[in-house]
């Protein structure tokens, strides 16, 4: 039997006194596409945190590619829903950046995807539209040719016609 990409067994997670997430219990099998729907505040962005490490379970268990998150910071690429990029980075800068962080980064798939949306290497992370930096999250997140890749609200602030 193999793995799973994550497993929760009673995941629960509170911020002081409020509850994000309570008694999450799922299994997601290797090569699968999986999409969390839910109201506004049910817990689907803190279960995409802890899965990625960036947060600690207040109880329950969860196992990402068979260990504890962020162990491994290779093999799971994250895109966080308002896409965190460097301000003061260039494109290019933030393209460097993951080669150099990102044993797998595939270069030619970075290049081509930002030829392809127009992008100037040189201009500013800060001074790009909100689209064009979700476009260049991804990028980076695609790049790192991760096992795992997790997106929080992915095409937010995509243009449709892109």
């Amino acid at each position: 039997m193999t793995t799973p990409v994550i497993e929760t067994d009673a995941l629960g997670m509170r911020y002081g006194r409020r509850t994000a997430l309570t008694e999450c219990t799922l299994r997601v099998p290797v090569g699968r596409v999986v999409g969390l729907v839910g109201p506004n505040g049910a817990g689907k962005s803190t279960l995409l945190g802890l899965a990625c490490g960036l947060l600690t379970p207040t109880s329950g268990r969860i196992e990402v590619l068979g260990r504890t998150p962020g162990t491994r910071l290779a093999d799971v690429a994250f895109v966080a829903q308002d896409a965190p990029l460097y301000a003061n980075l260039s494109v290019g800068d933030h393209l460097r950046l993951g080669a150099r962080l990102n044993p797998r980064w595939n270069h030619q798939l970075a290049a081509d995807r930002i030829r392809r949306l127009n992008l100037d290497e040189k201009q500013k992370a800060g001074r790009l539209s909100g689209g064009q930096r979700a476009q260049l999250a991804l990028t980076i997140a695609a790049a790192k040719r991760a096992e795992l890749l997790i997106l929080d609200e992915p095409v937010a602030s995509l243009d449709p016609l892109r």
